[in-house]
């Protein structure tokens, strides 16, 4: 992910351009880099390293995700719906 795509992602779901802290932010950071390296897995099947660490990072943002359907149940349905993560 390019800076530019990051900086994008940042002012699209942050309330500025540093507010990288946000719970929406980070999910959405954490779905780019995952959709990302799930396109890796075509070409290189045997990258055990590199699963574990989207595994880790699908971790992350399920426990973003749980966080913010706790504390508010609206900004928890937009993001999902926003990055298209429920099929």
């Amino acid at each position: 992910m390019t800076n530019e795509e990051k900086l994008e992602l940042i002012t699209k779901y942050g309330s500025n351009e540093k507010d990288s802290g946000k719970s929406e932010v980070q999910i959405a950071l954490l779905t780019k880099r995952i959709n990302d390296l799930t396109g890796h897995f075509d070409k290189h099947g045997k990258d055990h390293h590199s699963r574990r660490g989207l595994m880790m990072m699908v971790g992350k943002r399920r426990r973003l995700l749980d966080y913010l359907a706790r504390k508010d149940i609206e900004r928890y349905r937009s993001i999902i719906k926003e990055l298209n993560i429920r099929k």
